[in-house]
């Protein structure tokens, strides 16, 4: 004869308590009055930038400043464009591709060349001096590299502002192409190595490709970085021919002082690139900045 063996009634939860609920409400509400907060703090600046951009200068001083204004006007963007922008826009997307570029290839070979050569005395001392130069400000050494510049009879050129961009991004895009690389399973190595691979095609043909998001990660950081840069144009350069866009407008404000609308929509212009380029590769930034720090 089978025994039956009485089967156990699921275990019943505890059934949250109002107790629990009220609890759980009152950081709901916490939360979200802290995100609308938030919000109103950052897109406040944001909309009055852009609607002080299409009210005329007239509007702008006899209407409310956060009020919409009563017909939209585009003649400020058409002062700005006329006073030079296209020539401000051109300088500064030569120096920012221009040091990007070349940061991003030399961080990248100098971040494989750490991992891959191992964890000698020398490979340790390399990446220390590449981390010193993350504790070294730019105001601190102004005056050497405008010393140096002038010594190498680059002042006021836009190569005067490229090669010191490209030596101050270096440092954080070592790092963070350090870590990523360390992700790499090194028996992805070893099978280009055992297939003859050497390493300057292991470094292109597999490390390149696979750190990618890190790659996208650092070109926007140092392309931001570089795109608002004010201090090394404003040292560096006198020609108006050889301005950038951040030195720009402080031209404007300082030419056109009372112009409040040519300004705003000077740095509405200036501000579209950034957003564009942020929008491109924003599913790649928190996993290139993450990269490795976990470990």
């Amino acid at each position: 004869m089978a025994v039956t063996t009485p089967t156990r009634p699921p275990r019943a939860t505890a059934a949250p308590t109002p107790r629990n609920y009220r609890r759980l409400l009152e950081i709901n509400w916490i939360g979200g009055l802290g995100g609308w907060v938030w919000l109103i703090v950052v897109i406040l600046p944001i909309y009055w930038i852009v609607l002080t951009s299409v009210k005329s200068r007239a509007n702008y001083y006899t209407t409310n400043p956060l009020a919409p204004p009563p017909e939209i006007s585009f003649e400020n963007y058409s002062f700005v464009m006329d006073a030079g922008f296209m020539r401000f826009f051109t300088n500064t997307a030569i120096v920012t591709l221009g040091s990007v570029i070349p940061a991003i290839l030399i961080s990248f070979m100098a971040a494989f060349a750490i991992i891959r050569a191992g964890d000698g005395r020398f490979v340790r001392s390399v990446n220390l001096l590449f981390l010193a130069g993350l504790a070294i400000p730019l105001q601190a050494v102004i005056i050497p590299v405008y010393l140096i510049i002038i010594r190498l009879q680059l002042y006021d050129t836009l190569l005067a502002i490229i090669l010191p961009s490209i030596a101050f991004a270096i440092p954080l895009t070592v790092l963070i192409l350090t870590n990523f690389i360390r992700d790499v399973p090194k028996e992805l190595f070893e099978s280009m190595r055992m297939d003859g691979a050497s390493e300057w095609r292991t470094a292109w043909s597999l490390a390149f490709p696979l750190t990618r998001p890190a790659l996208v990660t650092v070109g926007i950081y140092n392309a931001l970085t570089i795109w608002n840069g004010f201090l090394l144009p404003l040292v560096l350069t006198t020609d108006p021919n050889q301005r950038t866009l951040p030195l720009a407008l402080w031209s404007f404000q300082g030419q056109y002082g009372v112009n409040v609308p040519a300004v705003a929509a000077a740095v509405v212009l200036t501000t579209l690139p950034i957003l564009a380029l942020y929008a491109i590769g924003r599913r790649q930034l928190l996993s290139g900045l993450t990269a490795g720090f976990g470990k």
